[in-house]
């Protein structure tokens, strides 16, 4: 069983589609979808912002065959990071 929320996919699918690394999101909603999953996991086995950019970082390179570089995944990771906070914070400990 999952722990988190439908709630909490959706917006984690949201900011990557805002994210959009690729190029594709407005016409492809569930083009990052492969990521969600293990993101969460991540995300609720206490991964930092650094675990989070590798992670990116690795599918933009292995699994999309992008640059990274140019999609500045650490800077995504710091913003899913701030996400995962607030939504902690708004159910009173982890999604």
């Amino acid at each position: 069983m999952q722990p988190w929320s439908p709630s909490v996919e959706n917006d984690l699918r949201r900011l990557l589609n805002e994210w959009d690394p690729i190029g594709v999101a407005g016409e492809v909603q569930d083009e990052y979808d492969c990521m969600l999953a293990p993101m969460l996991r991540r995300l609720c086995g206490g991964a930092d912002e650094t675990e989070i950019g590798e992670f990116l970082q690795h599918e933009l390179e292995e699994h999309f065959g992008l640059d990274p570089l140019g999609a500045r995944p650490e800077a995504m990771a710091t913003r899913v990071i701030a996400w995962w906070t607030a939504v902690g914070r708004a159910e009173g400990g982890r999604a």
